[in-house]
């Protein structure tokens, strides 16, 4: 049930290490193989869009947590230029080198949450909060609850956060248990094995159910509204990520 993905594992440290390796591609530089994300982003960017309704609006203040520099953030950008939107953008200072000025967005070189002066001057403000295939991440490089305690803090009111492509390691394994999931294991292995599935396991530095419904609970226990939502089905790790979203009232 391996995933073989060479790019596991990795912080904060990491990704500013790998934006400045100029003999990765941009995909691999945000720790996806090219056959993860290449010709994937636009429909991602397109589930996306579906559920952070705001984007659609005008003149909205967006923040992005860790955009990364493949394409997904650039079709960002030119959704906000095109809306008129305000895009706050908070990553390594290698990461947003790679990506576009514009005066409409503001970049913050800091890992997230560890920015005082630019939380405090959107607190209460932001309308869409994208964190995008980054909690992972997270889990490993800070306190938890604090980043989504902060995030929360800046929502407006009304406004909309969406923490999405969380690899949820129980979803996976019901995946990998069920027929279907066999089928994809042995023909993207290419073997006749079955994959292995241990339940009631816990796998240290992994999100499972019991973290999802954790930031579900603590999001809701704060006044806000949290859902657990699936990835439309096109995108290429539908079948093992889903997607969190939570909207101030």
């Amino acid at each position: 049930m391996s995933n073989h993905n060479p790019f596991a594992n990795l912080g904060f440290e990491d990704f500013k290490r790998l934006a400045q390796d100029e003999s990765l591609s941009k995909f691999e530089r945000i720790g996806f193989p090219d056959s993860y994300r290449k010709g994937q982003e636009e429909n991602i960017f397109s589930d996306i869009r579906s559920k952070l309704s705001l984007l659609e609006a005008q003149d909205m203040t967006v923040l992005d947590i860790g955009p990364g520099c493949s394409e997904l953030p650039v079709m960002l950008i030119e959704l906000c230029r095109a809306h008129r939107h305000q895009l706050h953008l908070i990553d390594s200072a290698e990461m947003l080198g790679l990506l576009p000025e514009a005066p409409f967005i503001q970049k913050t070189a800091a890992l997230y949450p560890n920015c005082p002066e630019t939380i405090e001057g959107l607190r209460g403000k932001v309308d869409a909060i994208l964190c995008y295939s980054v909690l992972h991440y997270i889990l490993v490089d800070t306190a938890f609850f604090r980043f989504l305690d902060v995030s929360l803090s800046l929502l407006a009111p009304g406004g909309q956060m969406l923490i999405g492509d969380i690899p949820n390691i129980s979803k996976r394994k019901r995946f990998f248990a069920c027929e279907t999931g066999v089928r994809f294991h042995q023909d993207f292995m290419k073997t006749t094995e079955r994959p292995q599935v241990e339940y009631n396991k816990i796998e240290h530095d992994q999100i499972d159910d019991a973290v999802v419904f954790a930031l579900l609970q603590r999001a809701r226990a704060q006044g806000f509204d949290a859902y657990v939502l699936p990835q439309a089905a096109n995108l290429p790790m539908a079948n093992r990520r889903e997607d969190i979203l939570i909207t101030r009232p």
